[in-house]
């Protein structure tokens, strides 16, 4: 079995802060193996971004039988967080401060684990971008005051 994961990763927030969502998409030899949308609330771009990192990886710590010998490359076209998560940057914010925290204790899960920057434009941010857009639409559309059922059955969101 091929053990390495390709992930991308992306946040959406109409606002910043305003209404987010965060999701991934997980490929093992270049066949998705899991992706999932989530709606966050109202928060900052860099919470959804964050957020999204850290969705996949608990995905493939739950999820992946061979978790500890598993490669994973994960893609985020957010400079911040993967300059952050590399220690090329300072995490300021004590709200991003906790979520890089959960980050660097579930590197340990997996034999390798880099994190690498890329464009909008790539055609794995831009499969997970439309996504959260479209979730974000719906949830527009709905209103924040009723439950919604996600396409893939796999998450129920309370909006308060």
């Amino acid at each position: 079995m091929q053990s390495e994961i390709t992930i991308y990763t992306d946040g959406a927030a109409r606002g910043n802060p305003g209404p987010s969502a965060s999701g991934y998409m997980a490929l093992r030899g270049g066949k998705v193996v899991a992706k999932h949308f989530s709606y966050n609330g109202v928060e900052t771009n860099n919470y959804a971004e964050y957020r999204a990192v850290i969705l996949a990886l608990e995905w493939c710590r739950d999820n992946l039988k061979d978790a500890a010998q598993a490669g994973i490359r994960l893609y985020s076209d957010s400079e911040l967080v993967i300059r952050q998560i590399n220690g090329k940057y300072k995490v300021r914010s004590g709200k991003l401060m906790e979520m890089h925290r959960i980050v660097k204790a579930l590197a340990p899960a997996f034999k390798t684990l880099e994190f690498a920057n890329t464009r909008r434009e790539d055609k794995g941010i831009a499969m997970v971008d439309k996504q959260l857009n479209l979730l974000l639409d719906r949830m527009e559309k709905i209103g924040v005051q009723e439950r919604y059922k996600l396409d893939n059955g796999q998450t129920i969101i309370k909006v308060d």
